[in-house]
């Protein structure tokens, strides 16, 4: 899914792109005026996300959430439509939304990336940061759990 979240709702951006959403985030773009937010919207083809209920009712396709709360939102998102699963290869990276690609295990990585031979690694082709399933990713994937489960306990 083609999404664009207003500044309202950044603390989704990275579950969105976990779960392999092509998600631009207004913020990186500097985007706050209604009008730009539509025209982006429109020009890309994306489902507007946002808490301002004027500006969903004026973009083609927008998806309004009412909570603050991040959990909550993405219980909204769900309910929505918009699957909330982590992806097996995730394509977009988290911090700019640019493509990913796999790392070779006879690539050099920086200090902080895990043994190439134990984990599987991808790098943004846009920004080149590094990633890999840890803990980030165990938490991410408790919480999408939890939203499934409608928000009970284990």
């Amino acid at each position: 899914m083609k999404l664009l979240l207003d500044v309202m709702c950044g603390g989704v951006v990275s579950y969105l792109r976990m779960c392999n959403h092509d998600t631009v985030y207004a913020g990186d773009r500097d985007l706050e005026a209604d009008d730009a937010l539509l025209d982006v919207a429109r020009d890309e083809n994306r489902t507007l996300v946002t808490r301002d209920v004027h500006l969903a009712n004026r973009a083609d396709e927008s998806i309004l959430l009412e909570s603050r709360d991040v959990e909550e939102q993405l219980a909204e998102l769900e309910a929505a439509g918009v699957e909330l699963t982590l992806a097996t290869n995730p394509a977009f990276c988290g911090r700019c939304n640019g493509p990913l690609e796999d790392v070779e295990q006879s690539a050099s990585t920086p200090e902080y990336a895990p043994d190439l031979a134990t984990v599987d690694v991808r790098r943004c082709r846009r920004c080149g940061q590094y990633f890999w399933r840890g803990s980030h990713w165990d938490r991410v994937a408790e919480t999408l759990s939890t939203i499934r489960r409608g928000g009970d306990e284990p």
